[in-house]
């Protein structure tokens, strides 16, 4: 189809949520405490992990990239959505909608590469224990998290080139960011290839994904099963027990979203659903990866203890 009849749009509408006067302050108040909160929690890990050389660990410092890459993923929606809660109906220039799309799928992607090295973590120290150091050595750590990186980045690319290439009929983008499903409803032209392709692309990244960490995992079992003692069994499967909630937080959300029936677009729920990997989880993992960890707690006494010290001196 000639695409030169139709017209460049030089800005999209974002609708957000449908709100009532009496609960959009409400709303926005709300998201803006889980915001900070979520922006100090995942500051928090960093600083923790850099400071303390007791979390001077692979593990720990797997945590921190992801830490470091949820202020990111969270601060590429969260202003958007702040935005049409507080103001209603939001105009976005469609450059600043396009490089929001693709930096949030950048992001997500590679999150969900990280994921699956997160996994290789514990597989390596409780299957091949003796090789452990040498298999995960600081080299390996930087080569492993940079690589995710630049996968992500490199993956988003085909998704959000295709959507930008696309002529635009309409404006009202039906969400609080821009999306691929919603920015293709707003196309002039038929996108079922279009739809065909980004399904296969995130599909089959979060599928392969997902399938190294259910492999690694399943290795992680049969091990597990194999020690002598009921205590060191339950010790194994609590350093796995974080992982295994975030990945089924993300991957679910994600799964249902963009590989899920297209009744949840069409009903709108993909906006609730988005909330879960885009604001929930970055939000929880803070939570999750150091509530009732020992290690962690060990590390804030130690470094209060030392900015105490410091304060004494003064």
């Amino acid at each position: 189809m000639d695409h030169t009849n139709y017209t460049w749009t030089p800005t999209f509408i974002l609708t957000g949520f449908t709100t009532t006067r009496t609960l959009q302050p409400l709303a926005f108040l709300g998201t803006l405490c889980i915001y900070v909160l979520t922006l100090a929690g995942n500051l928090f890990i960093i600083i923790l992990v850099k400071t303390d050389s007791g979390l001077s660990t692979p593990m720990y410092f797997f945590i921190s990239v992801l830490s470091f890459l949820e202020l990111w993923y969270v601060s590429t929606t969260v202003p958007t959505l702040l935005h049409t809660l507080l103001h209603g109906r939001s105009p976005i220039p469609s450059a600043a909608c396009f490089l929001q799309l693709y930096v949030f799928h950048s992001l997500g992607m590679t999150e969900c590469y990280l994921l699956g090295v997160m996994a290789l973590d514990p597989y390596l120290a409780i299957c091949r224990p003796l090789h452990y150091h040498a298999l995960m050595s600081r080299q390996v750590q930087l080569c492993l998290a940079g690589s995710t990186w630049v996968a992500g980045f490199s993956a988003a690319l085909v998704p959000a080139g295709l959507t930008a290439s696309l002529p635009f009929c309409l404006k009202d983008v039906d969400h609080y960011f821009c999306d691929l499903a919603p920015l293709m409803k707003l196309a002039c032209v038929d996108t079922s290839w279009h739809a065909q392709v980004y399904i296969s692309v995130i599909g089959m990244i979060n599928t392969c994904n997902l399938a190294l960490i259910l492999g690694l995992y399943g290795g992680i079992v049969k091990a597990v099963l194999k020690l002598p003692s009921a205590a060191s069994r339950a010790k194994a499967f609590s350093t796995c027990s974080s992982h295994i909630i975030v990945v089924t937080l993300f991957f679910g959300s994600a799964f249902i979203v963009y590989v899920g029936p297209a009744e949840i677009q069409a009903e709108g729920r993909d906006k609730l659903i988005a909330l879960v990997y885009t604001f929930l989880t970055p939000f929880l993992n803070p939570i999750i990866y150091t509530l009732r960890n020992k290690e962690v707690k060990e590390a804030v006494k130690r470094v209060t203890q030392r900015i105490r010290a410091v304060l004494n001196r003064l």
